[in-house]
Order: structure tokens, then sequence, then C-alpha cells
């Protein structure tokens, strides 16, 4: 594994000494580009690293608002407190491909029949070719008592930078009772993430001689722990070794923050409820689509970018194409899935401007390191089908060192120097690291 790292770091000092003279601006009234990228995400900025070697920085653009770009894997080794969310963030000035032009602005509106973006500063865009990575929506405001709740102590959320640092400070905090983790009843980015601040609690609660005074809950809404039956297998001999109680089809939808009560429904007995009194509470959000796609012609009927499977063209409109959590692939929505939607988009790009037929097909690879302590991961890897799509020569459903090395080391020097410059991707990013370590 040195050997992987020592090699990416060669191939890093090589390949990527470029100052980052990019330009930002809040823009004249009108603006023309070859390629538009709306969202400064994992997907936006990659995309955006590989289309500036397609067809040069002057015909690139970048929409995006926020200041802050954050590597959010980590943060659940943040909310654990084995990372720090300062680790975990870097300017959006310091990640944006040289030479492409930041548009400093949140997008307002996408028309697909006129081929423009309007910005909520009124400026109009037009593009030849449109790349959404909008992400998706947090929606804390649809649990009662949320996000005001976050205001009292002893509750948390690694889904957000106002609340991730909350999780570390209820579970140093935690002295005896319940300690509560959630999974709502929408589509989330990174699946596993709910349970990993879990088992990450429980291992912290054992650490400090405070776990015999602890029950830990995992209430989820699924009726599964996890939906790849080779991981959950792994996962349910986890939970039963360390005693943790799983509650299947349980729904958070109110939090009493003052009296440190969470309200769940049971989705198979529909208006029934049950209060969990908590001296800890770890909230995922309910998610969905961006407002944005959800009220134009480019969404499907739940409101996700309407893309086709195999390439991330749009299924309307060919000039459009989608990466990443926004889109209706049917896959799970993780940074690992974006890295490999990348080369594909990037050969469909490429084919499509040449009037050629797409011919590299997306298989839904993605993937979920689920941490299983603070030095253990089980690396989940699948496709659309629910299959495994294993990157080593062993049973990747075991716990396991190396795999934690990875996860916490490796991938987020990956992320910042390989896949944002559009340096690394493709199809199993962990196979990489596989070949260049076997090298």
């Amino acid at each position: 594994m040195m050997a992987a790292l020592g090699c990416l770091r060669r191939f890093h000092s090589q390949g990527i000494a470029i100052a980052h003279v990019h330009t930002s601006s809040r823009a004249p009234a009108k603006q023309h580009y070859k390629m538009l990228v709306v969202g400064g995400g994992t997907g936006g900025i990659s995309m955006s690293a590989r289309m500036k070697r397609m067809m040069g920085a002057e015909n690139v653009a970048v929409v995006e608002p926020n200041e802050m770009h954050y590597y959010q894997p980590i943060w659940t080794l943040v909310g654990a407190g084995a990372k720090t969310l300062t680790s975990s963030g870097r300017s959006t000035a310091s990640v944006m491909p040289s030479g492409v032009k930041w548009v400093k602005s949140k997008v307002q509106e996408i028309n697909p029949d006129t081929n423009t973006v309007r910005t909520d500063d009124g400026t109009e865009i037009s593009y030849e070719y449109l790349i959404v990575a909008l992400g998706l929506q947090i929606h804390f405001e649809k649990i009662k008592g949320l996000p005001e709740g976050f205001e009292h102590p002893k509750i948390g959320s690694n889904y957000s930078v106002q609340t991730v640092e909350k999780t570390w400070k209820a579970l140093q905090d935690f002295k005896e009772g319940n300690a509560v983790f959630t999974f709502p009843n929408t589509p989330v980015k990174c699946a596993g993430a709910p349970q990993k601040i879990m088992y990450l609690s429980d291992a912290y609660l054992r650490k400090t001689g405070k776990r015999a005074k602890a029950n830990i809950i995992y209430n989820t809404s699924l009726p599964v722990l996890f939906g790849i039956k080779k991981y959950a297998e792994s996962l349910w001999d986890i939970v039963k070794r360390r005693d943790l109680q799983v509650n299947l089809r349980q729904n958070l939808i109110e939090v009493r923050a003052d009296k440190q009560e969470a309200v769940f429904e049971n989705l198979d007995k529909p208006g029934e409820t049950k209060v969990f009194e908590y001296e800890m509470l770890h909230v995922t959000p309910p998610m969905g689509p961006s407002l944005v796609i959800k009220g134009s012609p480019l969404a499907d009927e739940a409101g996700w970018l309407d893309v086709n499977k195999d390439n991330l063209q749009h299924k309307k409109y060919p000039n459009v194409f989608g990466i990443g959590d926004c889109t209706n692939l049917p896959t799970a929505k993780t940074g690992a899935a974006v890295a490999a939607q990348t080369a594909i988009l990037n050969r469909t790009i490429s084919k499509v401007m040449k009037n050629e037929k797409p011919d590299k097909i997306y298989d839904g690879y993605t993937s979920c390191p689920l941490v299983t302590s603070y030095n253990t991961v089980i690396l989940a890897e699948f496709d659309y089908n629910g299959q495994p799509l294993e990157t080593f020569p062993i049973n990747q459903a075991k716990e396991r060192r190396l795999m934690y090395h990875m996860k916490a080391d490796v991938m987020p020097h990956l992320y910042w120097h390989g896949l944002l410059r559009g340096l690394w991707g493709g199809p199993g990013p962990y196979r990489k690291i596989f070949h260049l370590g076997m090298k």
C-alpha cells in the first residue's frame, strides 16, 4: 500500500505543478461557454478539469457559490473525533482548474430549451454543452423540531458542515443512557454513513469505559441493515457481537431537543409512533433532488436529473449530461461512484462532440467503505444489480485494518491530488490503487 502511495505522490509531483490562475466573476450580463458546469462539488470540479483538457480552459465555466470545498466522506471520522473538520476542507479557489471561469453565483434556473442558465444575480449564461453536477438537497426541516434542535447539546449530524462537530461533542459528553442513530425514509448520500458513526461511537464508548452504561440503538427506515446481502451478513454479525440494537422500518419524524426525545413512526404500521429518550442523537436528514433540477424540464417524475444509466447523457436533451448525486442513476450516491462516472462521462462527451454514438457503458459501480471501528473497515463494492464488484483478491466483507488506512489516509490524498484534477478516476477507483501497488 505504501508503494501505491509513493507511486501516486510521484504522479502528483510530475503531473500537476500548475499555478491556479483561474478567473472568477460576478459577471457581465451575458456570457457564453462551450461547456458550462453547474455545481462545484466532486463531480463538477473533476469534470471541469477534464473538460479543460478536452477543449481548453477558456471554453469552460463552473457555476458555484461556495467559497469552501469539502471532502465529505471524511466527515464520518470528524464526527468520531478521528479527523478534524479543518482537514476536510479547502478553498474553492484552490481546487478550481486554472484558467477556467468561476462564476461565483448560485444557479437559479436551467432552461435546456434555450440552452441557458440563470444565476441568482440575474446573469444569463448560454452554453453549447451542459454538465449538471448539483448534488442533492438536505432537508433537516422535514423533521419537526429541526434544524433549531441543533442549538441544544447531545445532538449532531455528520451530514452538514455546521453539525458534524456537534456529533463529536455529543459523543465526548455521553455519560449513560441511549445513543440513537437514524436513517431516513429517502435516498441518502453514502447510505452506509448513518451506521458507520454507530460503530465508531460503540468503539469510543468501549475505549472510554462507558459502554456498559450505554444502549446503542440504530433506527432505520429500511427493511434491511444494508442493501447488499454479502456485506449485510457481516454487519449483522458485528451488531450481534457488540450488542447493538437495530430497529427496522423506523423513521424519525420529530426531535424534542429540550426534552432529549426522538419520535419515530413505524412505516409498517402507519400512525404508530414511539418515543425514544436519548443521551446522544445522530440524525441522518431526509434528502431529495436539487430544487433547481426538480423545477426544470430536466427532471424525472421524482425530481432527479433524468439521464441514461449507461452513458450519463440526458434522455431528452442530448447536449446535457449529469454526474453524481443529482442524477437518477439507480446506484448508491457515493464519492466512489462519482470517481467511476468521470471517465465514462468524459468518453461520452468526446463521442457526442464528434457526432458519434457513446460507446463506454457505466455498470453502476459504487463503493462504500463501512467503517466499523477506529482501525477497521469493510470495503463494499458493487454494481447496478447489487452484485459485489470487488477489487482485492480477499474477502472484502471481513473487517480489515488495511481498508481503514485506505479510507482515512490514501483516499483523501487521491481526492485532492488526483480526482479533482481529472487525473484519476474511472471504473473501480480502488482497482487503480491495487494495480499501482502491484507494480
